[in-house]
Formats: structure tokens, sequence, C-alpha cells
């Protein structure tokens, strides 16, 4: 009988944390669900910490959950990271090939990646991903995995996200005081990238649209390669808010409001449908149009598409992204939000779901698991989670030469 491997991912959210265990036998592609766990994420506002303790309660809610369903025990995971405080910058290494014949190492891919690495950060700055784009050997260029070729001079193109220290270390801190070892964290949008893009979207040019709680992440790729990422501070919590104060009912109203009769396309409602508040909440009086509920959504929608569409005109990409935009996260749900995502980013948009798993499918089919479903996979190809964990990675691939060298690269981290 094949052996397995068990792999968590936990994504701390700002309005839920969800946890996700899955089985994997190492001569299959497929990861099997066994335990999902889900709770209210209490001490996290706009992807950063404000309360230690309810978020250590939170995480433990959540893995408690996830644990009793699947009967494992889990002591380490690979955790999701967000949070305004998150930026990126692209750098460039160039480093001499070490052998005599001119023939491109291991050791020279992760030297290159190093000098890359080498870029200017505040003392309360660090890094969390390097991630390279391109090497470019002797001037050739577009080189995905320079191994085994020959020349003098390596360069490599790289995309570097950074973060607030404090805030990367309270993660960790959390987390462990839940009794769970950090194999990783990983940025949000990064992850659900994972689980719900394929190698041709990522050829073509798509762009990946996080919508969270308190916050939204982006990633574009293009080429097959990440060119460019960001985290905008609005979220779905936005748009509860929004509603709360323009329908003047109370933020649980509003929530269940928007969870029932949310709509983000206003030019699709009908004027004569209204809503009965004192229906939605025994406390509450009054009717309002949904009209107007679709109003006030779609105009927190626009303002979103706005924000991810400044962004691509940053990297010359706004309206030029042939596989369009695809969303994840639990704000992707919202009824109408395609259409206009069309409209205003001029886009194929459609939203995204986790694939290539099976078992318990049904708990995972759902564009707010995109994140936790990406980060069993990034633990699995990567990092190595459990018995796979601290393994040397076999370089037969550019994925496997980023997995190995982000590894490597972690041990010079602060």
């Amino acid at each position: 009988m094949s052996k397995e491997n068990v792999l968590c991912g936990l994504d701390i959210g700002s309005t839920k944390i969800r946890t996700i265990i899955v089985k994997k036998e190492y001569d299959s592609s497929q990861y099997l669900v066994v335990g999902v766990g889900e709770s209210l994420s209490y001490g996290i506002r706009k992807g950063t910490m404000v309360d230690f303790e309810e978020t250590v309660s939170s995480i433990s809610e959540s893995l408690e959950k996830a644990e009793r369903m699947s009967g494992v025990q889990i002591n380490h995971a690979v955790v999701s990271i967000g949070g305004t405080h998150i930026s990126s910058q692209n750098s460039k290494g160039v480093i001499a090939v070490s052998r005599a014949d001119g023939e491109v190492s291991s050791q020279d891919v992760e030297r290159v990646i190093e000098a890359a690495r080498a870029v200017s950060l505040p003392v309360n700055r660090e890094i969390l991903h390097i991630i390279p784009k391109n090497f470019i050997v002797d001037g050739q260029q577009g080189i995905k995995d320079p191994i085994g070729m020959n020349g003098m001079r390596l360069e490599v193109d790289a995309h570097i996200i950074e973060g607030g220290t404090h805030f990367i270390k309270n993660i960790s801190r959390c987390t462990e005081q839940a009794g769970i070892e950090v194999d990783a964290l990983v940025l949000s949008p990064l992850a659900a990238a994972k689980a719900i893009l394929d190698k041709r979207q990522k050829e073509l040019g798509v762009a990946l649209v996080d919508i969270g709680g308190g916050t939204c992440g982006l990633a574009v790729f293009e080429e097959g390669d990440l060119i460019h990422s960001q985290i905008l501070p609005v979220g779905a919590e936005h748009i509860t808010n929004d509603l709360a104060i323009g329908l003047r009912t109370s933020i649980d109203t509003a929530e269940r409001i928007k969870l029932d009769f949310g709509f983000a396309n206003a030019a699709e409602v009908s004027e004569r449908e209204e809503v009965n508040l004192s229906k939605v909440d025994s406390e509450e009086e009054g009717v309002v149009r949904k009209k107007e509920i679709a109003q006030i959504i779609e105009a927190r929608a626009r303002e979103i598409f706005v924000m991810v569409n400044k962004e691509l005109k940053k990297i010359g990409k706004s309206g030029k992204l042939p596989a369009g935009v695809v969303f994840s996260g639990g704000g992707a749900k919202m009824p109408g939000l395609v259409d206009v995502a069309k409209r205003e980013l001029k886009l194929p948009s459609q939203i995204g779901f986790p694939a290539g798993f099976k078992g318990m499918v049904d708990k995972i089919d759902d564009p707010a698991f995109a994140t936790c479903c990406g980060l069993v996979i990034w633990g699995d190809e990567e990092v190595g989670t459990g018995e796979s964990k601290g393994k040397s990675i076999n370089f037969d691939s550019f994925k496997n030469v980023f997995g190995k060298v982000r590894n490597w690269s972690q041990r010079f981290l602060p």
C-alpha cells in the first residue's frame, strides 16, 4: 500500500479562519480531503492582527473542527498571510557562473537569487517570497530553468514580496501558540492561484482577484510568471458597512441583507422588488427596495475594480489579459459581480473553484476555500511537509528550482 502524506492549510482571514486537512499518496497527483474546519475570526481586522488571544482562540477552534472531522492530529501547517502591510517590488540578480566549464549548477541558481534578494529594506520589513520570473544566460533572455546550460554570466529577474516584521512574527506566534508549527507563510492570492488557475491561463495572462473580508488580494500572471502582486485595502466587509449606513440598519442586519438579497448589478434589479426589514430582523422595521441595495453594493464593487484596474495600468496590462480575471474569496460569491467586472475591467471574468481534490469536495467547492486549498498544494510542491519536510528537492523543473531556493533562502531571513 502506498504511503500517505498528511498536509494542512490554515487560512487566517479577516472574517473567517479556515482549515483543510488532506491526505496524498506519494504516487498520486490528487489530494484527498479528510477534514475541514471554519471559525469566525475575531482577532483580525483588514488582514492584520488586533487581538492576540482572540486570534489564537479562533485558530484553535478552526483546527479542532478539522481534526475532529478527520481523526488526524495536526502539528504543522502552511499558513496564509495578507494585510495592507504587504508590498512588492522587482529585483535583478547577477553573478558569474562558478564552474570552470561554464555549466550552470543549482548552486549558481541559489546564488543569483540570493543576489536578487539584496534590496534595501527598512529595519521593520522582511522578505516573504523571492519569486524568479526568468533567467538570463550571457544575454539570452526568457530562460525558465538555466541548470545545465553553458555561459559565463547568470542573471535573474525576480519578484520580491515583503511584509512588516511585527505582522509576520505575530501571525507566526499566534499559530505556534495554537500548537501548530508554521511550515511556510504564503501570501493569500498566491495560494489561491495555486488552487484555481491552470498553466494555460498563467501563460496567456490572467489576474487573480481574491476578495476577502477586509482586503482584496491581486496576483497577475503572464507567460507563466507572477509579474505583479498587491493587497488592496477594501473587501466584502466594506459592502456590509455601506449597507448598514445606507439602509440605517445594524451591522448584523446589513450582513444578512447582503447574503440573502445582495446583487452587484443594479441594472438587472426591478424597481418594484422590496425587502421587509422586520422579516430579516424582528427589531428592525420598514421596507427597502432591492434596487437600492444593489446600487449600494455596485458602488463598492466598482470602487474595487477601479483599484484593480489602476494596478493593471501600472504594469501596462489594463484590458490586455487574454485569460481575463478570475475571482476567489468569500466576496466573489456576490451575484452579479462578474457582470460588473466585465463592464468595468473590460476583460473576461469568472469565479474560480478549487480543482484537483477528492473526498469531501462538497465542503470545499467554494471560492472561499481557494486560499486554503492552495496552501495545501503549496506545502506539497514548494515546501514539503510531514515525512517529506526537509528533504532535498530534485531540480527537474523551474517549479522545483523555486521550491528548493525558497527553503534555502529562508535560512537567511531575520
